[in-house]
């Protein structure tokens, strides 16, 4: 087995934030990059300067990651915003979301790659609409880790009675979703308690900080190890004096293990062969897994190109025109019934029609609205489509990668919809 280091994917995490407005999102990630020293010494010094400015009596860390002055101004944070930092142990990127309802899509976008999700509840406010909305579409996410994390302790005297209630009644509601590894975290953003320093204010808490945890988290089994996918994204042909005959399938793998010498198979063809090589970035490699980008080259010359894909004989994808998906609707325009959309699945691109709407879910109480079926911006809904060209493809709750897609107005060239394949 080569080791992790030849692969620091492994080594990082992806995760995402989501909370209500003003739950402290900006001053917990502020305080993250601040407290692990990921922040260079000019920046500390114009935030510390625009707090003293504002007559703030302490150092506004929400100014680290509030991005553009007009925004920041008006006080609300839009888009999503990646942030990068590391520690000896990890390197992280942060999918920062907003926390008002109508960027629910954001929400969406920023998950979709994510390991973790941090949700933020205001420890004077408890369990709202947002955080069971951010709960939920982390479960349809198929986001394994969720670290609840109760800010403004301080502003509740760091009673323990508050936090034992707010995590009570989250249980309750997670017990309906599917996030196998779930922690509760006391802390305060502004105080830095628990965030990267335990905190002596909160003596009844014998958990991790939330660096411990995120650092520390295991995400080696979220990848699917079993069914192997490499979506073809380019065939190499140098054609050059050097590489006379060279022919390499470049892309990502999705899904299993890769080794020179497996047998494969190439869809839609349907033919076999062997895998002679396996090139990284850094040479040639024993073996392949996700989430590795690699050129292969096959022992024989079969016909394969951009949207095929190379799997094992004895485990292939489902094969298909007429699919279900959970979709999350991201623009102002309406779902169409029949309309006509394009979509992108892995490195595909085909045409669909929607075919039937069949419900639309109530985030809120997690039931499904059967009378009412327009599917607008940030509603979340389940349809049949069928595609011009057949899919391959597993479920969403087998392969995330595999398993889902986008919806494209074929007029705009905007997307429209990220879809879960049930």
């Amino acid at each position: 087995m080569t080791t992790n280091s030849q692969y620091p994917s492994m080594d990082l995490l992806r995760f995402t934030t989501a909370g209500s407005v003003d739950d402290g999102k900006s001053t917990l990630i502020g305080r993250l990059l601040y407290d692990s020293k990921s922040i260079f010494e000019d920046q500390l010094e114009a935030i510390e300067e625009v707090s003293q400015r504002r007559g703030k009596g302490y150092v506004d860390l929400s100014l680290l990651t509030d991005g553009l002055r007009a925004e920041r101004e008006q006080g609300i944070t839009i888009d999503v915003a990646y942030r990068y930092f590391a520690t000896p142990k990890r390197k992280f990127i942060i999918a920062d979301t907003p926390g008002h309802i109508q960027y629910t899509r954001n929400m969406v976008t920023g998950a979709s790659t994510a390991n973790l999700a941090i949700v933020l509840v205001d420890a004077r406010h408890g369990v709202v609409e947002q955080t069971r909305r951010h709960a939920f579409i982390a479960s349809l996410l198929q986001i394994k880790h969720l670290v609840l994390c109760v800010n403004k302790m301080d502003l509740v005297e760091y009673k323990q009675e508050v936090f034992n209630q707010i995590r009570g009644e989250f249980e309750i509601f997670a017990s309906k979703l599917s996030i196998p590894d779930i922690h509760y975290i006391p802390i305060s953003a502004l105080n830095g308690d628990n965030v990267v320093d335990r905190s002596a204010k909160t003596p009844w808490y014998e958990g991790s900080t939330l660096l411990y945890t995120l650092e520390n988290v295991h995400i080696g089994s979220d990848y699917n190890m079993v069914d192997s996918r490499f979506p073809v994204q380019w065939v190499i042909r140098p054609q050059s004096d050097q590489y006379h005959d060279f022919r390499g399938y470049a892309g990502r793998v999705e899904g299993g293990i890769f080794k020179p010498g497996d047998e494969v198979l190439a869809l839609p063809s349907g033919f076999t062969t062997t895998i002679k090589s396996i090139e990284s970035i850094n040479g040639p490699v024993d073996e392949a897994f996700p989430p590795m980008s690699v050129v292969i080259t096959l022992k024989d010359e079969i016909d394969i190109s951009r949207g095929d894909m190379i799997v094992k004989p004895n485990n292939q994808p489902e094969v298909g025109q007429d699919i279900e998906l959970m979709v999350c609707w991201l623009h102002e325009k309406k779902l169409q019934p029949n309309g006509k959309y394009a979509l992108k699945h892995t490195t595909k691109e085909a045409r669909c029609i929607v075919k039937d709407i069949r419900y639309k879910i109530n985030i809120n109480t997690l039931h499904r609205v059967e009378d009412d079926r327009t599917i607008g911006m940030n509603d979340i809904g389940r349809i049949l489509i069928r595609t011009t060209a057949p899919l391959f493809y597993d479920s969403y709750s087998r392969n995330r990668f595999t398993g889902s897609l986008i919806l494209i107005d074929e007029f705009t060239n905007e997307t429209v919809a990220a879809g879960m394949i049930i």
